[in-house]
């Protein structure tokens, strides 16, 4: 017959089980500890990631000038004009405006201190992060020239790349020169209406009818359509319709 364990020999055994199970803990522990590490450097990693690679990106085109960057001016369309309405017709913040142009130029808009229009800090915006039309159309009024792109442009990389380092060239916010604003045209704009057929960049501005002009009646809407980004057609827009040619030049 076996002889039964001594109670020290029981008494060793399960101080070993409960060692092994410490030991467990410990190493899931650590486990756990080490996963929460990886987990947290991958979120601020990824926080981190898109503001380096737009530096990155843009660094390309530090020392072009405006004028280089992406297609000719050929890529553009000829300047067309409309009879400009909307001058200081403010209608409720929230309300919506149905615009007879895709993108609007001119019309009536938002009012609102910080919201309407846009800052001036901010010159490029994408998908689901771009101010409500109704805002930027009071930033049309002030001076400011628009340049639109469609989807077709918001996939492609090489040309957002393009539209980073042509906003990099406005980056200022005192100077009114900068009067700059880079903006998706989105799928709900106005119904999902698009830009005439090949056209995938819309400039606009809101033109008091030259500068200095101050009659209402002489205000027009300016529109250039294109098929690519042209950093050519923009300083060229530009420079005929600059910041100065709008109904209010001095506000910002």
């Amino acid at each position: 017959m076996a002889k039964k364990p001594a109670k020290s020999d029981r008494q060793a055994v399960i101080d070993q089980i409960r060692k092994k199970q410490k030991g467990d803990e410990h190493r899931r522990g650590l486990a756990i500890v080490l996963v929460c590490v990886v987990i947290a450097v991958l979120i601020v990693g990824a926080a981190a990631f898109k503001p380096i690679k737009d530096w990155w990106d843009v660094r390309q085109f530090k020392n072009k000038d405006l004028a280089s960057i992406g297609a000719p001016a050929s890529a553009c369309q000829k300047v067309t004009t409309q009879k400009a309405d909307g001058n200081q017709d403010h209608v409720p913040t929230g309300q919506s405006v149905q615009y007879t142009t895709a993108p609007p130029a001119f019309g009536p808009h938002w009012n609102e201190a910080g919201l309407a229009p846009a800052p001036m800090e901010r010159k490029l915006y994408t998908d689901g992060d771009r101010p409500e039309l109704e805002s930027l159309v009071h930033n049309l009024e002030h001076g400011y020239t628009i340049l639109w792109y469609d989807q077709t442009i918001a996939d492609d990389s090489g040309a957002m790349d393009e539209l980073n380092g042509i906003s990099d060239k406005f980056t200022g916010t005192s100077n009114f020169r900068d009067k700059f604003i880079a903006a998706p045209w989105e799928s709900k704009d106005e119904g999902g209406k698009a830009f005439p057929d090949g056209a995938h960049v819309a400039l606009t501005h809101w033109s008091a009818g030259g500068s200095g002009g101050s009659d209402p009646k002489q205000q027009v809407g300016v529109f250039q359509y294109c098929s690519d980004v042209s950093g050519a057609a923009l300083k060229s827009f530009m420079l005929d319709y600059p910041y100065t040619d709008s109904p209010e030049p001095g506000a910002m």
